[in-house]
């Protein structure tokens, strides 16, 4: 009966849809807790644009799906490189942009299926951002 209605291939897209919003709003999450330009709906909009690139070169071009995968990677690595800004000798954003750049390689994940994937990703591009703070919070504890 609800095959009539949804099928196969919208169930999988669904699916990865779902899990890019997920993963999108777990990770602007974490950039907007450091005050980041970069946070939830832009991380969510990256992962489910390149999702559904990924996911429609897939069913369109399916001799040939690397083609738009090689353009995702090519137009967010220009869109993170906008938000690198230097002052002085120091370089901020640089780990929002890598962030967004990564956020695109979980959408391409989901895109191809790979769902298991760009959930473990996800878990790591949550929690990588914190290791070097943990180093700030060692050396604060030892000036104590």
């Amino acid at each position: 009966m609800i095959s009539d209605f949804i099928r196969p291939d919208e169930v999988a897209f669904l699916i990865a849809l779902g899990l890019s919003i997920l993963s999108g709003l777990l990770m602007g999450v974490e950039r907007e807790s450091r005050h980041k330009d970069a946070g939830i709906s832009t991380h969510i909009l990256v992962i489910m644009g390149s999702m559904l690139f990924t996911y429609l070169s897939v069913r369109v071009d399916a001799g040939s799906p690397s083609r738009i995968a090689a353009q995702i990677v090519t137009g967010i690595g220009f869109l993170g490189a906008g938000l690198i800004i230097k002052e002085g000798v120091a370089v901020r954003n640089l780990t929002t942009a890598a962030s967004l750049w990564f956020a695109a390689a979980i959408g391409m994940s989901f895109g191809f299926g790979y769902y298991m994937i760009g959930l473990v990703a996800t878990l790591a591009g949550v929690i990588i951002p914190r290791i070097p703070h943990l180093k700030e919070s060692i050396d604060s504890a030892k000036s104590k």
